[in-house]
């Protein structure tokens, strides 16, 4: 089977995502490429923090969005942390000082950089970062290079987290005003706007009208067993996997060190296929004797990935 089904999606992002190393840059530059060619303007994004889209188009691709010459239509960005919380401060920063002015005297600087130590602040706004560009009518599809399996799941996860977080944070302060005698307490207007950022956040990539996820391994034991725990770990988030890439598969073996590898890649193969060939595309894709680096490599992985 192939990719080829999502050539007519309307999907507006693309999420590749699975263990490091197994070939999600390729497979989803391949993908970028591909519906760039179709016509439809298109965003790469990497949020890795070690991001090999420069190396693998073979031009310079930063923290902002920037165009990929030999290939029309489409863009790359690999995200920077710390301009995603550069951005995050000038959107949330004057209503955190405003908020914070009810219970301290600070400068402006201090108060915002404190509040963006908490835990998730970075990991949500990424996200928000990321929904934005899907949302802003500048592209048809965006495609995303995720960072390594756990590292996903936990980023996908914490928009759910913090929403529960501030579920509760209400009372806190209303305590607090009550204690205090305060006539109003203005960190509750901006819980108010963060919860229901996450929930659009959360809302959008569970949904399957918006979003997939496509999952890609290598037929070896740690790639297929981290492969199984996260079909396991994502349908609990409430995201269901219908795309398997089994990337790396020995098709034409002629020699003994291929066969004896193929021999290898069998039993996993036949696994992957009993257990998810009902309900997943698996699209295997060759080992290939050429390293995947510029366009025109690409182009030739996109024949075998989008096959009719």
């Amino acid at each position: 089977m192939s990719l080829s089904d999502l050539s007519r999606t309307e999907k507006r992002v693309l999420m590749f995502g699975g263990k490091g190393g197994v070939g999600k840059t390729t497979t989803s530059s391949t993908t970028a490429v591909h519906f760039a060619s179709a016509g439809k303007r298109t965003l790469i994004i990497s949020s890795d923090l070690t991001p090999s889209l420069s190396d693998i188009f073979e031009t310079t691709i930063g923290a902002t969005e920037t165009p990929i010459p030999s290939v029309p239509n489409l863009w790359g960005l690999e995200i920077d942390p710390d301009e995603v919380m550069r951005r995050w401060k000038i959107k949330f920063g004057p209503q955190i000082y405003e908020a914070s002015q009810v219970f301290v005297d600070m400068p402006y600087d201090d108060v915002v950089d404190y509040v963006a130590l908490a835990p998730g602040i970075q990991e949500e706004f990424m996200l928000d970062f990321i929904l934005e560009r899907a949302r802003d009518g500048r592209y048809d599809m965006l495609v995303w290079d995720t960072a390594p399996a756990g590292d996903t799941l936990r980023l996908l996860e914490l928009p759910y987290k913090f929403l529960s977080h501030l579920r509760s944070a209400p009372k806190v302060y209303l305590g607090v005003r009550d204690k205090l005698q305060l006539s109003r307490v203005p960190f509750l207007e901006l819980i108010d706007s963060w919860r229901t950022l996450s929930q659009e956040i959360t809302d959008f990539f569970r949904d399957p009208a918006t979003s997939e996820f496509i999952l890609v391994t290598i037929p070896e034991a740690l790639g297929v067993y981290q492969a199984r725990r996260l079909v396991g770990d994502f349908a609990r988030f409430g995201l269901d996997v219908h795309h398997l890439i089994v990337n790396n598969v020995i098709a034409e073996p002629d020699s003994q060190f291929l066969r004896q590898r193929q021999s290898m890649q069998q039993p996993y193969l036949a696994l992957l296929a009993e257990e998810y060939g009902e309900r997943m595309a698996i699209t295997h894709l060759p080992l290939l004797a050429v390293e995947i680096k510029g366009a025109d490599r690409l182009r030739r992985v996109e024949e075998l990935l989008f096959a009719p």
